[in-house]
């Protein structure tokens, strides 16, 4: 499946640079994960990961590379992008609200830290990245989310061009781009069992 991003045709060239960009950031970095292991992730998720994530884990590696703090293993031993998403869609109270607070198939894939996370919409067609920013405390849990790239392999992109709104030469910048709400967020959210 090709994908067009600026600059790139393909899925592959993409792939391509992003491994080498991960070698160069890692010099250890854990091997790609199996079939067998990506499918027990999709089963404990209840969802199909999207075709750019799918290959991110199995052709580059299994976390470990990425911008700053880095992308969460997938799946196994520790803290994984599944046991977080588990943590977060399976709780019953949102950070003690009384409703919850991630929507389904909205799988974190890296912990910025305090309690923010960048996460793939899995379910729609082109894998937008979020970002979850709960720290002021919102009364309604669509506040906490926002759009950060329109697909997966953008935000890829940007880590590998150095133009991520995490860069600090871009987030001090006086033209720095503001956050926007993530438009389905309440929706998403209440479509939660």
């Amino acid at each position: 499946m090709a994908a067009t991003i600026t600059g790139m045709t393909n899925h592959d060239e993409l792939l391509s640079r992003i491994a080498a960009q991960a070698r160069t950031q890692c010099r250890t970095l854990p091997p790609g994960i199996g079939s067998e292991d990506l499918a027990n992730a999709e089963q404990l998720v209840g969802f199909e990961l999207p075709v750019m994530l799918r290959r991110l884990y199995t052709e580059v590696a299994n976390g470990g590379f990425g911008p700053d703090y880095r992308l969460l293993p997938l799946i196994g031993e520790g803290r994984t992008a599944v046991s977080a998403y588990r943590a977060e869609y399976g709780s019953d109270q949102g950070r003690g609200h009384p409703s919850p607070h991630w929507p389904r198939g909205v799988l974190p894939i890296l912990d910025w830290g305090c309690a923010m996370y960048a996460a793939v919409d899995c379910l729609h067609p082109d894998a937008p990245v979020l970002l979850f920013e709960p720290n002021a405390d919102p009364e309604d849990w669509a506040d906490a989310w926002f759009a950060d790239s329109p697909s997966l392999a953008a935000w890829l992109q940007a880590w590998l061009d150095g133009t991520g709104w995490w860069e600090e030469d871009v987030m001090l910048a006086d033209d720095a781009p503001e956050p926007q709400p993530w438009s389905d967020a309440a929706r998403r959210i209440r479509e939660h069992p």
